[in-house]
């Protein structure tokens, strides 16, 4: 399954996102904290609206608020170890990201704290999401006001406008001067280096040759280890080709959306099967289940998250791969305020969702504290991910996750545990 949403996320969800956003003109950041987010976030979604209508519990709130800490802390990190190269991260897609996201926490942590949940509240958090979207939409205006105000008494946004101007012919922009923006809004850029897709494509699977139309996925790569790990992912790769169009290729470029959805589709449900195995795990080794959902489950859920946003740093997209960290979060607080607006207004109006806010509290607000310390921790590296920035967030979400473990189990803090059936 680890294999599988890899695939999905390098030969068809990557791809369907750079055709998305060259239509629509978006750029890094911008593209990375919606569809890069709302696709590799699907998992979430599911797993909130089980929570709320059939299983009835809080298995949506723990999955979604105990899995952003791994987004935030456990992605960073393997961005920057797994990554050879150090990704340029420019100064305003992060702060709004993080702001924004710490709104969305601070307001579930005020709904959750009378353990009750009503249809004001949830709709609370869609019009904080909306207010987002709005923000994204004039991310531009915003960003050059923001420049012209800031940039005399703030060295971080003038640094900031040199190096984007000093990276433009690097990267293949024809604009020039110190723009705001990397890329205008009718090339976001996303992939595109010196070389198009077609050529990173083929770089990736290790094919020497470049052609016009992007290579079969049944072609042979010539590595002896890519060699076989094609030969074990050969099911997997027949499957999605008979059920997913390849946006790459020119005869099914004009369906990238139905790539879009059918590869989102895809990542929920290979996720869900690999949440299910690691659960299996977890049972037989004998592994409570707040352990397993503070740990294995949260990286699980995020697999999407991590592959799609290592992928997208080590070809130095580190807008993307930040956006799409931090955005995906602010997705999953929407993944809660839908099932609960739509339970509380439309199918149960006669009262609120009954939550038990124990525990959830101090995970909300580690949540708020790891957003800080994300926005310090690349302040203070330069605005770039690397290895070091990647080693101190390893090391901060283990200290972050045997708290949480502690405190769950009842060893630290008043959190007694309850086991089922009592």
């Amino acid at each position: 399954m680890f294999l599988a949403v890899s695939i999905v996320c390098d030969d068809y969800f990557l791809p369907s996102l750079e055709i998305i956003s060259e239509c629509l003109g978006l750029s890094q950041d911008v593209a990375g904290a919606t569809f890069m987010a709302a696709g590799s976030s699907a998992p979430e979604l599911v797993t909130a609206f089980l929570g709320v209508f059939v299983t009835k519990g809080d298995i949506g709130i723990s999955t979604i608020l105990g899995s952003a800490i791994y987004n935030l802390l456990g992605i960073c990190a393997a961005c920057g170890l797994l990554s050879n190269v150090v990704s340029r991260l420019s100064c305003w897609p992060l702060f709004r990201d993080c702001l924004a996201y710490t709104i969305s926490v601070a307001a579930v942590l005020a709904m959750i704290s009378d353990s009750r949940i009503y249809w004001y509240e949830s709709a609370s958090l869609l019009l904080i999401y909306g207010c987002y979207i709005l923000v994204l939409c004039f991310d531009i205006k915003i960003n050059q006001c923001l420049m012209k105000r800031f940039s005399p008494c703030c060295s971080c946004f003038t640094k900031a406008m040199e190096e984007n101007a000093e990276q433009q012919p690097l990267a293949g922009w024809e604009e020039s001067g110190p723009l705001i923006r990397q890329q205008s809004r009718t090339d976001s850029g996303i992939f595109q280096d010196e070389m198009d897709y077609s050529q990173h494509s083929t770089s990736l699977h290790g094919l020497d040759e470049i052609s016009e139309d992007h290579p079969s996925v049944f072609t042979m790569p010539e590595a002896g280890m890519k060699r076989i790990l094609w030969v074990l992912s050969l099911p997997i790769i027949t499957l999605l080709y008979l059920t997913t169009p390849d946006c790459r290729r020119r005869f099914w470029r004009n369906w990238f959306m139905v790539t879009f959805l059918m590869s989102a589709a895809w990542i929920s449900a290979m996720t869900y099967v690999l949440v299910w195995m690691i659960t299996i795990a977890g049972e037989t080794l004998g592994i409570p289940e707040s352990v397993m959902g503070l740990t294995l489950l949260a990286a699980g859920t995020s697999l999407p998250d991590t592959v799609a946003s290592v992928l997208v740093a080590r070809k130095g997209n580190g807008d993307m791969a930040m956006s799409n960290i931090v955005g995906s979060n602010v997705f999953d607080m929407l993944c809660l305020g839908i099932p609960w607006f739509i339970k509380t207004a439309f199918i149960n109006t006669t009262g609120p969702i009954e939550v038990n806010s124990s525990g959830l509290t101090y995970t909300a607000i580690s949540l708020i504290c790891s957003v800080v310390f994300i926005f310090l921790a690349i302040h203070l590296n330069g605005w770039k991910i690397d290895k070091k920035l990647g080693a101190i967030c390893l090391v901060l979400y283990l200290v972050f996750t045997v708290l949480s473990i502690l405190y769950e189990l009842g060893i630290i803090g008043n959190n007694p545990t309850r086991v089922c059936g009592n």
